[in-house]
């Protein structure tokens, strides 16, 4: 499917962070990753894009610690991108009292974009409302755009024909090999599940990956996927280069 949408007019993105939620397997609040956020948003508004920020239900979002620049752990003190979003009050509200995909409205959008983070494999996977308005989105020739766990939707999103949005097409998400680095860097499981795990049993769909924590993304037609939290920059250029600027 290609899209149809004008090239020359303003480009307007939606933004979907996860809510917060609490991890079935670890107990640890979870939410958003923050690079997987503040990456793409940076990228967007260079671009000139309009950006809006919503999440599923609604409300305050939260960030994953680990994703934290400021996090005891040192994770991922590298990213001096959220740490500027973090410490910019202008920034930092858009985070506050989001807007719920129910009060938004697709068609007003040229994209959507699902931020990731360890929220998504609990609040995401069986989100019905969330898989409609991704399929949605598809469905009216918007770009889709989703990295890292958000990408869980992938598994269980079905087009109006009963049909699994990402049938017949080549996408990526959070790899196995990442899974196993992370719980082995924390010393315990920390998903429900595993993506890739999950990916390779469907048939008819092609899921890949690239070398572990290296930016990676693929776009299939109008759907743009990035492999976990360096990706979404990558993700966003995909997007842009459809779009045009």
């Amino acid at each position: 499917m290609s899209a149809s949408i004008d090239t020359h007019g303003e480009k307007r993105i939606l933004m979907i962070a996860a809510n917060p939620a609490t991890s079935p397997t670890t107990g640890w609040p979870v939410g958003f990753w923050w690079a997987e956020l503040t990456h793409p948003y940076w990228v967007f508004t260079e671009a000139g894009y309009t950006v809006d920020i919503v999440s599923p239900k609604g409300g305050d979002l939260a960030a994953d610690g680990f994703s934290d620049p400021e996090d005891d752990s040192q994770y991922s003190a590298h990213d001096i991108v959220s740490l500027g979003f973090k410490k910019s009050p202008a920034h930092a509200a858009l985070l506050t009292g989001t807007k719920s995909i129910a009060d938004v409205s697709i068609e007003d959008y040229d994209a959507i974009f699902l931020a990731g983070g360890q929220s998504p494999m609990v609040t995401m996977i069986d989100d019905g409302d969330l898989h409609a308005f991704v399929a949605k989105a598809h469905e009216a020739d918007k770009v889709v755009a989703i990295v890292c766990h958000a990408t869980c939707v992938l598994l269980k999103t079905k087009l109006p024909d009963g049909s699994l949005l990402v049938a017949g097409k080549t996408w990526t998400g959070f790899a196995d090999a990442e899974e196993k680095f992370a719980d082995d860097f924390v010393g315990q499981k920390i998903q429900p599940f595993w993506i890739e795990e999950e990916a390779r049993k469907l048939d008819g769909t092609n899921f890949v990956v690239n070398s572990p924590f290296k930016p990676f993304a693929v776009r299939d037609g109008n759907l743009i996927t990035g492999q976990q939290q360096f990706s979404g920059a990558a993700a966003a250029e995909l997007v842009i280069d459809t779009l045009g600027r």
